[in-house]
């Protein structure tokens, strides 16, 4: 996908929403284990009762991968509905991959040709060659992990590397990559106060901001700090509306709660004069 067309969806839904589809089979509704594909099922609820509200999926492969040959499975009908049925919105494979030219090339065509997604999360700790096989793909984006949002963050990514914290080192190298207009970066919530800098470092890419709602982040103060003209966010929100309910109407109130965050996200662009 390419991102002018991202931003028009973000335009026309005046929402910046991801829904993480980190989906658990000890969290869903116990009425839908009664299911072939008990995964499948809830997620297609999810994206039913949410597309209208947000411009983003992501699924977290991770709860994927652990349930087999039967996850990957679950996780290649959920990209088949999504492309069929939504092929506007913008696919994130929460991945996290990164390994040796040769073999990141092969997460790399895993992820963009066989399943289809738009983008893939990216570690960066092993460097350029690690990096630039995802971004030789056409109309695809590498996500590149720079300031997470979770408490072991602090561990590395803001060591200071003579004038510069780590996360800031990832950020100024990867910006010399071959493609390197094909980036976004993964800036979390919870570290909404080093967005500013951020911001000065890459004006013009998206950063994927997880840690909204349920890990405490402020959508105010990421909006606040991380907006550009063409808005150049997707803010992520994943148990806070997955799991919104355990009963049959769970996917009408994970409607209702990407709603609310689509109407926040509304006024958000409006102060910042992005929408009318």
């Amino acid at each position: 996908m390419k991102i002018a067309h991202l931003v028009s969806q973000i335009q026309q839904k005046r929402s910046f929403l991801c829904v993480g589809l980190d989906t658990d089979l000890e969290k869903i509704p116990k009425h839908l284990l009664k299911e072939d594909d008990p995964i499948f099922e809830f997620n297609k609820a999810i994206i039913d009762a949410t597309h209208p509200f947000c411009v983003a999926y992501k699924p977290n492969i991770a709860f994927y991968e652990a349930y087999g040959l039967q996850g990957w499975q679950s996780l290649e009908r959920t990209m088949e509905y999504l492309n069929a049925n939504h092929p506007n919105i913008f696919t994130i494979a929460d991945a996290k991959r990164g390994d040796i030219g040769n073999t990141s090339t092969r997460y790399a065509k895993a992820f963009f040709e066989t399943l289809n997604f738009d983008s893939i999360t990216v570690a960066p700790y092993m460097g350029r060659d690690s990096v630039e096989p995802f971004l030789e793909f056409e109309n695809r984006h590498t996500i590149l992990l720079a300031l997470t949002s979770n408490d072991g963050a602090f561990d590395f990514q803001t060591r200071k590397l003579g004038e510069h914290e780590l996360y800031q080192e990832v950020i100024k190298t990867s910006k010399g990559y071959k493609n390197a207009n094909r980036l976004m970066y993964v800036v979390g919530a919870t570290k909404a106060d080093y967005l500013k800098e951020i911001r000065t470092m890459v004006p013009n890419s998206f950063l994927l901001v997880p840690g909204v709602g349920a890990q405490g982040g402020s959508l105010e103060e990421v909006c606040r700090f991380g907006l550009n003209s063409e808005v150049g966010l997707l803010v992520n929100s994943s148990r806070g509306i997955l799991y919104a309910s355990q009963d049959k109407d769970f996917a009408a109130k994970a409607g209702e709660q990407a709603a609310g965050l689509q109407q926040l996200m509304e006024v958000e662009l409006k102060k910042a004069n992005l929408i009318t």
